[in-house]
C-alpha cells in the first residue's frame, strides 16, 4: 500500500485529493529535518572518533605490541645459552604482563598470566640442565600460536572500532543524500500521486468491476477488487459481492434439492431413479471400450420377520448398518442403490463377475458376522442373499434381471450367499 494513499481508505474523492496535498507538506517538513538530523549525526560521529575511537585504537595496538614482545622473549628464552640472558627475559615477560594495558583486557591478562608461568617454570627447569629445555619447546610452540591468535583478535578489535565508527559516519552521509534527493523529487511526486490516485481509485477499480460483472458466476470465486479506498466504489463492489453470494446460496439450494431427489432417505444411497441414470451411462461406457462390469441384487434375508419382530424402526436401523457396511466393503467406483425396501442393486465397473463375486462375498461376511445392537437394547444378526450377472453385453435392464434371477436361486439355495448368473462361476 503506497504510503501517500493508504490513509485514504474510506473517504470520498474530495476530501482524499485534500488530504493527499496535507499528507505532501507533511512529508516535506519531515524530509527537511531528517536531513539535519542526517548532518548533526555525522558531526557526531566525527567528534566521537577523535574522541573516543582513535585512543582506544592506540589502546589495542599497544596490547597487540606487548603481547607480540611477550612471544619475542620467550622465543628468547629457547634461543639463548646463558641462564642469565633467560631470567632477563623472563624479567621483561613478568613486566609486561604487569601492564595496564594487558590487565585491562580479560582475555589477554590471562593469556599474558599462562605465558608468564610456563617460562617461568622452564627457566627453572633450565637451570638443572640445557637438555630439559627440549620437553618444553613444542608446549611453548601450541601456547606461542595462541599469543598469535590473540595479537590477531586484539588488532581486528582495534580496526573494528574505526571500522564502525566509519560505517555509520558513512551511512548518515548516504542517507542524508538519499534525502535530499528524495526533497528534489517530492513536488514531482506530488503531481504524480494525484495521478496515481485517479488511475488506481477510480479508473482500474472500474475496470475491475466491468470484468467481474462479465464473468460473475457460480462456477468463479467471489470477484477480488483489491483495495479501493473511495467510498463510491465500496458501495459498488459491495452489491456485487452480495449478488455472487445470493448465485451460491441459490445454486447450493439448487444442489441439495438435487441430492435430495436423487438419494435414499433413509439410507443415504442412492435412489433407483438416479441409480438407473448413472448405470446406463457407466454401462454404455464398459460396452463402448469393451471394459469388464458387474451388476449384482441383493436382498436382506427374512426381512419382514424382523419388522415384525422387532418393529419398523429396528427395521430402519437394520438398513442404515448395512448402507454402512456397503460403504466400507465397497470401492469408491462402485455404485449402489436401495432398489426398493429391503432391496438394493449395485454396479461394479471394471470388474468381472467373478471378481465382483468377491467383493460381495466380503460384504456378505461383515453383515453375518455383525451384532446389531437394538434401541430395546437386544442385539439380532442379519443376513443377505446376493445375485451378481455380467453386464459388459446386455442392456441395463436385462441384467439387472439375470442378477435378481440369481439373487431367488440364492434365496432358494438357502439365503446368506452369493451366486452367479448362468454364464459365471459360483462364488
Amino acid at each position: 500500500m503506497p504510503p501517500l494513499i493508504a490513509p485514504l481508505k474510506g473517504m470520498h474523492a474530495g476530501r482524499a485529493f485534500g488530504l493527499l496535498a496535507f499528507v505532501f507538506l507533511l512529508a516535506f517538513g519531515v524530509a527537511v529535518v531528517q536531513l539535519a538530523l542526517d548532518q548533526q549525526r555525522v558531526i557526531d560521529v566525527t567528534s566521537r572518533l577523535q574522541e573516543q575511537t582513535v585512543p582506544e585504537i592506540i589502546r589495542y595496538q599497544r596490547l597487540a605490541r606487548n603481547l607480540e614482545q611477550i612471544r619475542q622473549e620467550g622465543e628468547r628464552i629457547f634461543a639463548v645459552s646463558t641462564q642469565a640472558a633467560r631470567q632477563q627475559s623472563l624479567f621483561v615477560v613478568t613486566l609486561i604482563a604487569s601492564h595496564p594495558s594487558v590487565l585491562e583486557h580479560p582475555e589477554s591478562s590471562r593469556l599474558a598470566r599462562e605465558a608468564e608461568r610456563f617460562l617461568g617454570e622452564v627457566v627453572r627447569q633450565a637451570a638443572g640442565g640445557e637438555a630439559r629445555l627440549d620437553a618444553y619447546h613444542a608446549e611453548w610452540q601450541r601456547l606461542a600460536a595462541r599469543l598469535d591468535n590473540q595479537i590477531d583478535d586484539v588488532s581486528i578489535q582495534g580496526t573494528n572500532l574505526a571500522s564502525t565508527d566509519l560505517k555509520v559516519a558513512t551511512s548518515a552521509m548516504n542517507l542524508a543524500r538519499y534525502k535530499l534527493m528524495l526533497v528534489l523529487v517530492l513536488v514531482g511526486l506530488f503531481l504524480l500521486a494525484f495521478i496515481i490516485l485517479v488511475r488506481r481509485h477510480l479508473i482500474y477499480p472500474l475496470q475491475r468491476i466491468d470484468q467481474a460483472l462479465s464473468t460473475l458466476s457460480t462456477e468463479q470465486p467471489a470477484p477480488q477488487f483489491g483495495s479501493s479506498r473511495m467510498l463510491e466504489i465500496q458501495a459498488v463492489e459491495q452489491s456485487i459481492r452480495e449478488h455472487h453470494a445470493l448465485l451460491i446460496q441459490n445454486d447450493e439450494t439448487r444442489q441439495e434439492l438435487e441430492q435430495l431427489a436423487n438419494k435414499d432417505g433413509l439410507t443415504g444411497l442412492m435412489n433407483r431413479r438416479h441409480f438407473m441414470q448413472v448405470a446406463e451411462l457407466e454401462l454404455q461406457r464398459a460396452q463402448r471400450y469393451r471394459r469388464p462390469v458387474t451388476v449384482a441384487m441383493a436382498d436382506l434375508d427374512a426381512f419382514k420377520k424382523l419388522n415384525d419382530t422387532y418393529g419398523h424402526a429396528a427395521g430402519d436401523l437394520v438398513l442404515r448398518i448395512f448402507a454402512d457396511l456397503v460403504h466400507a466393503a465397497m470401492r469408491q467406483s462402485d455404485l449402489v442403490c436401495r432398489y426398493g425396501g429391503e432391496e438394493f442393486a449395485f454396479l461394479f465397473p471394471e470388474v468381472t463377475p467373478e471378481e465382483a463375486s468377491r467383493l460381495a462375498e466380503r460384504l456378505r461376511a461383515s453383515l453375518a458376522g455383525w451384532d446389531i445392537a437394538l434401541p430395546d437394547g437386544r442385539a439380532v444378526r442379519v443376513t443377505v442373499s446376493m445375485g451378481l450377472a455380467d453386464a459388459s453385453e446386455c442392456p441395463i435392464e436385462i441384467a439387472l434381471k439375470r442378477a435378481d434371477d440369481a439373487l431367488y436361486e440364492a434365496k432358494r439355495l438357502g439365503r446368506n450367499r452369493v451366486e452367479l448368473a448362468p454364464g459365471g462361476r459360483p462364488a
